[in-house]
């Protein structure tokens, strides 16, 4: 058997990429998650969007902005969420905020 037989066919050198391991939704999800907490300092609630688009990701993270007493008077955000097909953040930014207690004017 030659030398370079068992190793992929990019490591020999033909000059083909070795094949990426196609990430889930759900692997992307968290890494929104994670990055948008990182780097707003505050709570995550949740993920309530996930779309594929010609350049990665778009995900819609919800997030605590200030926490009052009911927690019904919390004040949440909504950020958008771009990330590559890597799952590295591209951009973000909040597109929405409002109160958890509130229900008018908002579809959810």
């Amino acid at each position: 058997m030659p030398a370079d037989a068992a190793r992929p066919s990019a490591a020999r050198g033909n000059g083909q990429r070795p094949r990426r391991r196609r990430l889930s939704a759900a692997d992307v999800a968290r890494a929104a998650l994670a990055q948008i907490g990182d780097l707003t300092g505050h709570d995550v609630e949740g993920v309530i969007s996930v779309e594929r688009n010609d350049d990665g990701w778009r995900v819609g993270v919800e997030v605590v902005e200030s926490h009052r007493i009911p927690d019904s008077a919390d004040i949440l955000a909504t950020y958008e969420v771009c990330l590559d097909e890597d799952a590295e953040l591209v951009s973000y930014r909040r597109s929405e905020r409002y109160s958890r207690g509130q229900t008018v004017g908002r579809s959810r």
